[in-house]
């Protein structure tokens, strides 16, 4: 079996410049083909993520879909820029080695968990992530970006009646007129009125989710490591369980941050190899690893970054924050791994701008997701929408 060609693809949503989905599906002279995506939808460098997959894909023309290893070194280091790469690098890698795993997972008729150890558990616990931007219904655009104390309670209330048994907020984005932050409002140490604004926001989340509520502390690395010494300072009363992204991330920071904190650490959407992982593993600077299949080398990259934190005793929670398709790739590598934790489902995927994209838009069932059974990884872009595509192009 041999990959014939790679169609590649950036799809629009509502909003088609900050939050739309780069994708590529892989065709074999077998009939067979299978999609992946880019993990770079949102933010800026979309552009460049589409670029780069393009670029790969034409190193992988003819090769054997089958040798995912191979194909994988092949992309890594016949780049020039693969080692030691960014997110850019990592996330062409990642759209075309989920599209072979999901080949591969057809070729021999099983879903991908079974081609990774298959399952450890067959449910998994899931948290409602980012509350601050609302949680509203399934394919509703309208959600209640949280400013007044009163906002976040009103967001946790939502998801803890929908069976959820954790969630994660952001408490430090906008000011109390709900006015985005800028980085002179984050970094540094924070303002007396700054820490009593997120303190009351923290209280109100914590009250409403109640004693038997997990709650994850997302900061999008806004702070520096003075100002997230503050904010750890605050979230070691209210019993948050995991303070994430607390700064741009450096083991010398992290290090320093976790001095002076009892909250466990959580990272990795911003780190893009196992390479990067292991100087925070090697100094136990995480408790909860967070690889992003999408930008983070795809699945082969992402398994061995998870079998490398078990051996120091880190949680994994797959980041997730793209089209469908990423939430299916994530649950398959969730359930097979030993030290999974939590799986995140981001309110984005429940609005309208998920819609029309997938053949499938999973959603969890009383804070719980199912392992998709089909095989391969169990979803696909939809045909409809790759004609709709943006940017297109097939490589031959």
């Amino acid at each position: 079996m041999k990959i014939t060609k790679v169609e590649v693809f950036r799809l629009p949503t509502a909003n088609s410049r900050q939050n739309s989905p780069i994708g590529c599906r892989v065709y074999t002279d077998a009939g067979i083909y299978g999609d992946g995506e880019a993990g770079m939808a949102y933010g800026v460098g979309g552009s460049a993520a589409f670029g780069m997959v393009c670029d790969l894909a034409e190193l992988v023309i003819g090769m054997d879909p089958l040798g995912t290893e191979l194909i994988w070194e092949t992309m890594y280091k016949k780049t020039f820029w693969g080692q030691n790469g960014g997110p850019v690098v990592f996330s062409g890698i990642a759209a075309i080695d989920v599209a072979l795993w999901d080949i591969k997972g057809k070729y021999f008729k099983v879903p991908v968990y079974q081609l990774l150890g298959g399952k450890v558990r067959s449910r998994l616990r899931t948290y409602a992530s980012q509350l601050q931007f609302g949680w509203g219904r399934v394919g509703v655009s309208e959600h209640l970006w949280a400013v007044t104390p009163e906002d976040y309670a009103h967001n946790v209330k939502l998801a803890v009646a929908e069976g959820f048994d954790a969630v994660k907020i952001d408490f430090f984005d906008r000011d109390e007129q709900g006015r985005p932050l800028n980085f002179l409002d984050t970094t540094g140490f924070l303002t007396p009125k700054q820490l009593k604004m997120v303190e009351a926001r923290m209280k109100a989340a914590r009250d409403a989710a109640g004693d038997e509520v997990d709650i994850i502390m997302e900061n999008h690395s806004y702070p520096d490591a003075l100002g997230a010494v503050q904010l750890a300072q605050l979230a070691e009363k209210y019993r948050i369980l995991a303070f994430e992204e607390p700064n741009t991330p450096t083991a010398q920071t992290v290090e320093y941050i976790a001095k002076y904190t009892k909250v466990p650490i959580a990272n990795g959407e911003r780190l893009f190899s196992r390479w990067q992982y292991a100087g925070y593993f090697g100094k136990n600077l995480l408790q909860l690893a967070q690889p992003d299949i999408g930008n983070c080398g795809g699945i082969s990259e992402v398994k061995k970054i998870c079998d490398m934190a078990h051996a120091f005793d880190v949680g994994i929670q797959i980041h997730v924050a793209g089209s469908p398709l990423a939430t299916n790739a994530a649950l398959h590598v969730e359930c097979a791994i030993p030290n999974f934790v939590i799986h995140e489902h981001h309110t984005c995927n429940r609005m309208d701008t998920c819609l029309g994209l997938t053949k499938y838009n999973l959603q969890p069932e009383n804070g719980w997701f199912s392992v998709p059974e089909e095989p391969g990884i169990g979803n696909e872009f939809l045909r409809e929408a790759i004609e709709k595509a943006v940017m297109y192009k097939m490589i031959e």
